[in-house]
């Protein structure tokens, strides 16, 4: 089993499932940090952007001056994962109009593509690179409409749809790996953290 005791791990704690991610962060080996300021992005190898209200979470990031601040971040090569409201936070374009927020990954993506609250599923979820299906929870879930670039890989799709991606340093995911007992998504994201930092 690989070592990850030499890496941090950081949430973004705006708003939204951080404790959730922190656990499982932890229960692979990292060090898990609950990120409120600027300043802790110094000391993180990658960061997770949850899910919450994609809106209000872009909001924040920009009152707190996190918006150039994590675009900086990924500049420095450091792995960057949004899960459900965070793809959307990732993405360069948004349907429908809404301005986009951190603008770094080649996807357009659909806000709640999947429906509301009360439309909430779980499926096996094929994953490119995982032997077993991922138990996916979708909740008001986003989906990746178009991806604009070769670089970005597609992981897994639902219903035709790209609900996991790859680019580079930048991991998304329209569904909620943290409510599960499963850790191999998270995995992946460390191993993209034990890849950018591989002399640690």
């Amino acid at each position: 089993m690989t070592d990850y005791s030499a890496y941090t791990v950081g949430v973004l704690a705006l708003q939204g499932a951080v404790t959730e991610h922190m656990r499982q962060i932890e229960q692979l080996g990292a060090t898990a940090l609950a990120v409120k300021t600027v300043e802790q992005l110094a000391l993180l190898d990658g960061l997770i952007l949850p899910g919450g209200e994609s809106t209000a979470i872009g909001r924040l990031m920009r009152h707190y001056g996190f918006i150039e601040a994590i675009r900086d971040f990924a500049r420095q090569r450091k792995p960057l994962f949004g899960t459900c409201a965070g793809m959307i936070l990732l993405a360069k374009a948004i349907e429908g109009g809404e301005a986009a927020h951190l603008q770094l990954m080649d996807i357009r993506v659909q806000r709640n593509a999947f429906g509301r609250q009360t439309d909430s599923f779980q499926t096996d979820l094929k994953v490119k690179g995982l032997a077993q299906p991922f138990p996916a929870v979708f909740i008001r879930a986003p989906y990746i409409r178009h991806i604009t670039s070769s670089a970005v890989e597609k992981l897994a799709e639902f219903n035709g749809n790209t609900v996991l991606a790859k680019q580079d340093n930048l991991l998304a995911c329209a569904f909620h790996p943290e409510l599960t007992d499963d850790l191999s998504i998270m995995r992946l994201f460390l191993t993209m953290i034990e890849q950018a930092r591989p002399h640690r």
